[in-house]
């Protein structure tokens, strides 16, 4: 390569995003991730053995799915294959099966297809992929950020070891941005970029465990920042803010993983009578576009299981919420849904009412007899008294306190017990 060329090659790589030059290239590099990629990790083995087996990386962006699938390129004596679902088609795997079965006949390599975004795939194009998987002619690396269990093929999912990646911790983005800073070939070392201690903090904690955001916010700040008299790029909070506004908001999806685990840390959060963690669910929930409604629904659902007969007014008020939130509309909805989170996490807790109606539905369906008695039987049509209905019905009203003990069970069922009350209160 001449001089030209070789300069043209290093201003492509300064002009990509910081993110992808600090993309990691061996599992040296790699931050986090010790259960699999640690000193025992299955896929560290895996990889340095280079005897990969299909796997599939699941997690949220920005935890290191598609770096793992470069280091394993970098690594690999088998032949690498690189396909994203959004874009690839079956014409794509029949095209990657050719060329590993020329791969196999002719060199004896194994072929490895990294296929990003695999949920992506339907479900023809994964089964396209399923026989050569199975024959091991493919070893397929899968990258989703959707639950594999829910939105890949079964079979394919039983033919793969399933790595869960999980967002990165507070020190574990203070380590790639202090790499960042400090890096003078891929970083911005050469900006002698100086980050305080307040804006590496607020970078770690808005990054929400996504590296890619991390360095997408430290890079936007070092934009934001001015050069001081001694050549130093000083980053504090207000350049970190400023890279806030443009880098947008809460990681948050309304039909994925995120939607399902964050309505139900909020509800076990109203369960277990903390008003303050509640609220900061409900925030993440709001501030991610959830629907009110949706978050208004599950309150009612939660004030009749959980608390019930413990404070029947719980029930009235989610509904006299859900009411209001639906009438008033966002923004001013989150101050309705805040009312009715807190009350309720705070409101004596008791799911008997739930765990009554559960027990009996299980007698039901498991066969009780449920013979209505004669005494109990509808009388408001002609003839039912000839038939004996009614008969022998005490009518509570007409006894002292309006009540009278009489039988109000199925023919021949002894009295259960479903509704204990109190069971469960707190």
């Amino acid at each position: 390569m001449d001089l030209f060329a070789m300069a043209s090659e290093r201003d492509r790589a300064d002009a990509a995003p910081l993110a992808y030059r600090m993309r990691p290239t061996s599992l040296d590099e790699v931050v986090g991730h010790a259960h699999i990629v640690g000193a025992r990790g299955l896929l560290r083995r895996m990889i340095e053995q280079d005897r990969m087996q299909s796997i599939i990386l699941f997690g949220p962006p920005g935890t290191g799915k598609t770096t793992l699938a470069q280091v394993i390129a970098h690594q690999t004596k088998a032949s690498f294959v690189q396909l994203n679902a959004v874009t690839a088609g079956v014409a794509d795997i029949r095209k990657a099966v050719d060329a590993a079965k020329e791969q196999q006949e002719l060199y004896a390599r194994r072929t490895v297809l990294f296929l990003d975004e695999i949920h992506r795939f339907n479900k023809s194009q994964q089964d396209a992929l399923l026989p050569h998987v199975e024959a091991g002619l493919l070893i397929l690396v899968g990258a989703t950020t959707e639950n594999p269990y829910f939105e890949v093929n079964s079979a394919l999912v039983s033919r793969s070891h399933v790595f869960h990646l999980e967002p990165l911790t507070v020190e574990e983005i203070g380590v790639l941005l202090d790499r960042a800073c400090s890096d003078e070939e891929r970083g911005l070392g050469r900006m002698h970029v100086q980050l305080t201690s307040d804006a590496r903090r607020a970078i770690c904690l808005q990054a929400g465990g996504d590296a890619r955001r991390a360095l997408n916010l430290l890079e936007l700040a070092a934009f934001a920042a001015s050069i001081g008299e001694d050549g130093q790029t000083q980053i504090g909070v207000e350049q970190v803010e400023a890279a806030l506004q443009s880098a947008g908001g809460v990681r948050y999806d309304k039909s994925g993983d995120e939607h399902y685990d964050t309505i139900s840390a909020f509800i076990k959060s109203v369960r277990g009578s903390d008003p303050d963690a509640a609220v900061l669910w409900l925030a993440k929930m709001l501030a991610g576009g959830e629907d009110p409604a949706f978050i208004a629904r599950r309150l009612m659902i939660l004030a009749a299981e959980d608390i019930g007969n413990a404070d029947p007014f719980a029930l009235t008020l989610a509904v006299s919420g859900w009411q209001a939130a639906m009438a008033i509309g966002m923004p001013e909805a989150r101050i309705i849904l805040s009312q009715v989170t807190t009350y309720l996490a705070t409101a004596p807790k008791s799911n008997a009412a739930y765990k009554a109606i559960n027990e009996a539905l299980a007698d039901v369906k498991n066969g009780l007899p449920l013979v209505v008695p004669p005494h109990l039987r509808g009388t408001g049509y002609s003839g039912a008294q000839k038939l004996g209905h009614g008969v022998g019905y005490l009518y509570p009203h007409d006894y002292p306190g309006h009540h009278v003990e009489q039988d109000y069970w199925p023919v021949g069922v002894e009295p259960r017990t479903y509704y204990r009350e109190g069971d469960g209160q707190s």
